[in-house]
């Protein structure tokens, strides 16, 4: 049976993911941004996202709007990278951002 938050689970997940990556290649790397501060805390809010998804909590909405805002945000500084990895972070979060949108609205 597929849940009625599958898409933003699934989304989370992909974020949560390359977010993680990003942060463990840019520890050798210097940054001019939030890169990789931002990406920690996007998976921080991707991980409690997918928990309350999951759980069908009455708060799911407003962390699914908490979590669109950070994920923009880290968008906003790993893309301003030209490392590949950023970009794959920075497209995870923007898509992300979306499935969280149309759950908070």
């Amino acid at each position: 049976m597929k849940s009625k938050y599958q898409n933003c689970i699934e989304a989370c997940q992909q974020c949560f993911i390359d977010c993680q990556n990003c942060m463990v290649q840019m520890a050798a790397l210097e940054s001019m941004n939030d890169c990789p501060k931002c990406c920690m805390q996007c998976v921080d809010a991707c991980l409690s996202t997918i928990k309350l998804l999951i759980a069908d909590s009455p708060f799911a909405s407003k962390q699914a709007a908490l979590c669109a805002e950070i994920c923009e945000w880290c968008a906003e500084q790993c893309q301003q990278h030209d490392h590949e990895h950023c970009k794959k972070c920075a497209a995870s979060c923007m898509a992300c951002a979306e499935e969280c949108r149309k759950l908070a609205a």
